[in-house]
């Protein structure tokens, strides 16, 4: 089973950028597909972007295309996402996420980390 921890969560005014990362326990990180979510209370985890085992396929929704990116390193086990232009509106518990195949923004995700608190003042 693959243990994810996430790191790199905090509080940032508009406008601010954070940089997430997200370590595997396990050196068989390299075969999962690697994907982000968030949630926010009362609302359903919400898809932000994804990525495949050697990083040459990336899917974000609308929502964080151009703003977001997702990128990984699989020599140290760990996926990172680059969050630009910060929104009050991107307020959430952000999620790392593992999938056996890619992920999309329809999929359920095989492993998930504890979650980062993201806080994006006004």
């Amino acid at each position: 089973q693959v243990q994810l921890v996430e790191s790199g969560g905090g509080l940032v005014q508009a406008g601010g950028s954070l940089r997430l990362s997200c370590a595997a326990s396990e050196g068989t990180f390299r075969t999962y597909a690697m994907g982000w979510f968030r949630q926010t209370p009362g609302k359903e985890r919400e898809f932000v972007a994804a990525i495949n085992r050697n990083g040459g396929i990336i899917y974000y929704p609308d929502s964080a295309k151009g703003r977001f990116t997702i990128s990984r390193d699989n020599d140290k086990n760990t996926v990172y996402l680059q969050m630009n232009s910060l929104k009050p509106e991107d307020t959430a518990v952000y999620y790392c996420a593992a999938r056996n195949v890619m992920m999309t923004i329809t999929s359920t995700p095989d492993y998930w980390g504890q979650g980062t608190q993201v806080t994006v003042s006004s």
